[in-house]
């Protein structure tokens, strides 16, 4: 299951409304076509591939490391990064899904290191071990989860993005996710067009 998060990232919409229609089962099939797709997108390539550099002249990440804020990702990197923000989200999804509301601090992040990500064998294990845990975390909503629980954000977050529910969140996470195939697609032509 595919989903158009283009509303979200066009900023039409506020991500609860999006996450109306959406249950569950949606989550689970949505997660396991993202990994699907991460996946494809490393498939048939070498070590050297999903750790090579690509040239990225829109780079910009003001939280990286110093002398880290304006390189390109490699494919390895991006896994690291979108697995990450994911598996935060689906947390804050299994919270919420049991009527537990969570405030903005702290964060329930953790982040692979991306330098330890230095195979293809590597990056599977990571995006598998990825989808284990999120549909893990959805596997602990409720039957009737509570969809009324809310995550006490910022003023700041909840003006941009809404107000988040159990659904909103994991859906929050995916879209993130999904944010960044076309980066992973622009990674991969340059690792292979590198190969020549």
């Amino acid at each position: 299951m595919q989903i158009d998060f283009t509303p979200i990232h066009n900023n039409e919409v506020k991500i609860l409304e999006f996450s109306q229609p959406y249950s569950a089962a949606d989550l689970r099939a949505a997660t396991n076509t993202s990994i699907d797709t991460l996946l494809s997108f490393i498939d048939g390539l070498t070590d050297a591939d999903v750790t090579f550099d690509p040239i990225d002249p829109d780079a910009d990440d003001p939280y990286a490391q110093a002398g880290e804020e304006r390189i390109g990702w490699s494919l390895a990197h991006l896994i690291a990064h979108v697995t990450a923000s994911s598996e935060e989200w689906a947390v804050y999804g299994s919270i919420l899904a049991r009527g537990i509301s969570y405030p903005a601090e702290p964060r329930l992040r953790y982040e692979t290191p991306w330098q330890d990500l230095k195979t293809h064998a590597g990056c599977v294990q990571r995006l598998e071990e990825s989808r284990r845990m999120r549909l893990g975390y959805l596997d602990t909503f409720p039957d009737q989860p509570f969809l009324d629980t809310r995550r006490e954000l910022s003023p700041r977050f909840t003006e941009r993005f809404g107000e988040f529910n159990a659904i909103a969140a994991v859906l929050f996470g995916l879209s993130h996710e999904v944010g960044h195939y076309d980066q992973c697609r622009e990674v991969r032509r340059q690792a292979l067009a590198a190969r020549v």
